[in-house]
């Protein structure tokens, strides 16, 4: 825009010549042309047809490379550059920024057409609760205290129950469970939790954990528990404050 004012101005006001106006300006003459033939403010160019010489030809191989890539563990993906050398082994003859470029607008598209996907999250009556724990500051006799706070969510209604306790350890844990299926008159068929510390004391890669050795037995005295872990987080995040333990419980109690 400040180009267009400035090529109206130095015709109109300044009375300079179209050949000066190019040369002074450094603009092409046919642009000048068209900006004092119009009033239009704005010029903007959109490319209808993106030529591609020397990867057109290869547009299939460098998809399947990407797609077989990006299906493959973070650690033994390819980089753009061994692709771009997969490629030029089996004859590729054009340069690495066109491998990178068309690579870039392929995962540009790949992600929009992902977005725009949608997987409701669905749990049946009596199908499944979470447990989690929070930290909440409040005030005790005048004195400012942080109490922990264990919180069982039923997944189909979302109702909740919450039970705070001064200390975080097993035995809290076995009594919110105790007083929350009291609170609902049942349990649900598994339950969901984070890997908590007084339940999972190590974290491996991929499924595997080690779960605390008194764990099922303190499980037994009151429910029938078997311990399974849900499938491993999203590559990329955290596994050990993501990923969830799913507990599948068969108590004596009707289900919630």
């Amino acid at each position: 825009m400040d180009t267009i004012a400035r090529v109206r101005r130095a015709f109109h006001f300044q009375g300079w010549s179209m050949k000066k106006i190019a040369r002074e300006l450094h603009v092409s003459r046919n642009t000048v042309c068209k900006i004092l033939r119009t009033d239009e403010t704005d010029f903007s160019y959109e490319r209808e047809r993106q030529p591609l010489p020397k990867t057109g030809a290869w547009k299939a191989e460098i998809e399947r490379f990407l797609a077989t890539n990006e299906g493959r563990p973070s650690r033994e993906r390819l980089t753009l550059i061994w692709i771009y050398e997969e490629l030029r082994a089996l004859g590729y003859d054009g340069s690495y920024d066109a491998i990178r470029r068309y690579a870039k607008g392929w995962a540009k598209n790949r992600g929009s057409a992902t977005a725009q996907a949608y997987v409701p999250l669905y749990y049946a009556p009596g199908e499944a609760y979470q447990f989690g724990w929070s930290h909440e500051i409040v005030l005790i006799n005048g004195t400012t205290t942080t109490v922990k706070v264990a919180h069982v969510r039923l997944c189909h209604s979302r109702m909740m129950f919450a039970r705070a306790y001064m200390r975080e350890s097993q035995e809290m844990v076995f009594d919110a469970h105790d007083k929350a299926f009291a609170f609902f008159r049942g349990t649900c068929t598994r339950g969901i939790y984070d890997n908590m510390k007084m339940a999972v004391e190590a974290v491996f890669v991929g499924r595997e954990r080690l779960y605390n050795r008194r764990l099922p037995h303190r499980c037994a005295a009151t429910t029938s528990f078997s311990l399974s872990p849900a499938h491993p987080p999203p590559a990329g995040r955290r596994a050990r404050s993501r990923t969830r333990l799913a507990w599948c419980a068969s108590a004596s109690l009707p289900r919630a």
